[in-house]
């Protein structure tokens, strides 16, 4: 069935209740998935507290049938006043974020009772498993989304399923193994995600996250945002471990086709550098002769590591845009995100400093661009591979090992220049990687072929007919009043 055929089908069709978690990299995906299922006919509350609201603009203009719901944020001692957004939270305040959102489940419950139509789904973020007892509460299916890959998401459930632990607490080498995910991953101690690091047992913000993660594994279904030909051996995976055949694999999710990505105040936020000048540079230079170095929304560099960052794209010689992101009240003492003095000086004309956000989609996209320094988060991961760019891959966290380790060890589109959030590059070594990249020596290694044939296949899963495309149709057509009605 096409996709008008299918929104023809689900016209009047069901309300869904789409909750993201309150980040930028775990929002946009999601707010991207609620596009795509109001474009096929469904009628859509979006639930979120009052600083995110703006963020629903584009969504609102767009889709009549889409409608915000805003709940208060909850108080928590451990986090400062008016904290609503993981980017402004402080030093080991993930934790209760996670467990603090928690206390929404009795309003949103409330609101479901009294609704004179109420939601017949919810598709909620992976880090709020606790929909899932919500949505036992109400009677109706609850589906997770992951806005990390399959692999990622394989690695991060195994960890909860099994619990594995180090014989000495203080040993951050220690290797924890993979046996039963495809290709066996491997990994130290310190590059396993970070909630699951800090697990204490019997600890109650720890149990509750335990919880909500196997409460994920328990759920009805699988959104994901990725697409069968890049990790199809993952997908498969994960249907072999939950159980079922309800993995729908939908991605790259992407915004309205006609949605402007270069204007800061539509998807980002403010910049030190209007997006005009961005791309009236990069006409200025050849085709892949440019290396866009960024981070994510939540990344900020020592000064050390800015040092060698800034030296290493020196010595390379090759363009730069670098964006780089201001300092939070969790950086304190003045240790963290400063440009080497002169820098910007001695590179003028040939790189650009772009402090804040930076239209990192349409930068991607431009003929200039010919390789991509990042952290390897998984919208970036996507993002960069939409547009047929080599990557160079220095993973700081979370899910970013095990998205490096499919990039650079398997799928071969990424080189690996540095590991970790507090380690320092090798100035010279990141330049020489950066030549080897950039420009004619991509074509070398081989990496921006390998780009552009995943280019290909992720453009082709989202059109229509396209892996990606009928999975979606199949998910508004399980979530439509009618198939959705009559139990589970």
């Amino acid at each position: 069935m096409t996709t008008t055929a299918v929104a023809a089908a689900a016209h009047d069709g069901a309300h869904i209740l789409i909750f993201p978690y309150p980040a930028q990299g775990h929002m946009i995906p999601l707010l991207d998935l609620a596009h795509q299922l109001a474009t096929r006919g469904l009628t859509i509350t979006v639930l979120v507290t009052p600083r995110n609201v703006p963020l629903l603009k584009p969504l609102l203009s767009k889709h009549p049938s889409i409608t915000p719901f805003v709940l208060p944020f909850p108080a928590h001692p451990a986090l400062p006043a008016g904290v609503e957004n993981v980017k402004d939270l402080p030093p080991n305040g993930f934790r209760p974020m996670m467990s603090v959102l928690g206390e929404l489940q009795d309003p949103i419950f409330h609101w479901f009772q009294s609704h004179p139509s109420p939601p017949e789904a919810i598709i909620s973020d992976m880090f709020l498993g606790w929909t899932q007892h919500l949505a036992c509460r109400l009677g109706i299916r609850r589906f997770v989304f992951s806005p990390s890959g399959a692999m990622a998401l394989a690695v991060i459930y195994s960890l909860w399923r099994a619990m594995p632990k180090r014989d000495d607490p203080n040993e951050e080498n220690h290797l924890v193994p993979f046996p039963d995910i495809p290709s066996s991953p491997v990994y130290p101690w310190w590059q396993l995600s970070p909630i699951y690091r800090s697990y204490l047992e019997g600890d109650p913000v720890s149990e509750f996250i335990k919880d909500g993660f196997r409460a994920d594994m328990a759920s009805w279904g699988l959104v994901i945002n990725s697409f069968d030909e890049l990790e199809r051996v993952y997908l498969e995976y994960l249907l072999k471990q939950l159980g079922n055949d309800r993995v729908w694999a939908v991605g790259p999710l992407h915004p309205p086709d006609d949605e402007d990505r270069s204007k800061p105040s539509e998807r980002g936020g403010s910049s030190s550098v209007l997006a005009s000048k961005i791309f009236s540079w990069l006409d200025t230079c050849g085709d892949r002769t440019v290396v866009y170095v960024c981070f994510g929304s939540q990344a900020v560099l020592t000064n050390h590591q800015m040092e060698e960052l800034a030296s290493g794209l020196e010595k390379s010689g090759d363009r730069f845009i670098w964006s780089v992101k201001n300092p939070t009240k969790g950086h304190v003492g003045g240790e963290y995100g400063a440009i080497p003095c002169g820098f910007e000086d001695r590179v003028a004309g040939r790189g650009i400093v772009i402090r804040g956000w930076a239209p990192q989609v349409a930068i991607l996209k431009h003929r200039a661009v010919g390789a991509f320094l990042t952290h390897c988060g998984w919208n970036s991961v996507l993002e960069g591979l939409v547009a047929g760019v080599p990557m160079l891959a220095w993973p700081m966290g979370a899910d970013q090992f095990s998205n490096a380790t499919l990039l650079v060890d398997e799928l071969k589109v990424a080189v690996r220049v540095c590991e970790g959030e507090k380690t320092v590059p090798n100035s010279d070594e990141l330049g020489r990687a950066v030549r080897e990249v950039v420009g004619v020596d991509g074509e070398r290694v081989g990496t921006r072929v390998r780009a552009m044939e995943l280019q290909k296949a992720a453009l082709t899963a989202i059109k229509e007919g396209g892996s990606s495309c009928n999975n979606l149709n199949r998910l508004v057509r399980v979530l439509s009043k009618e198939t959705f009605q009559g139990g589970k």
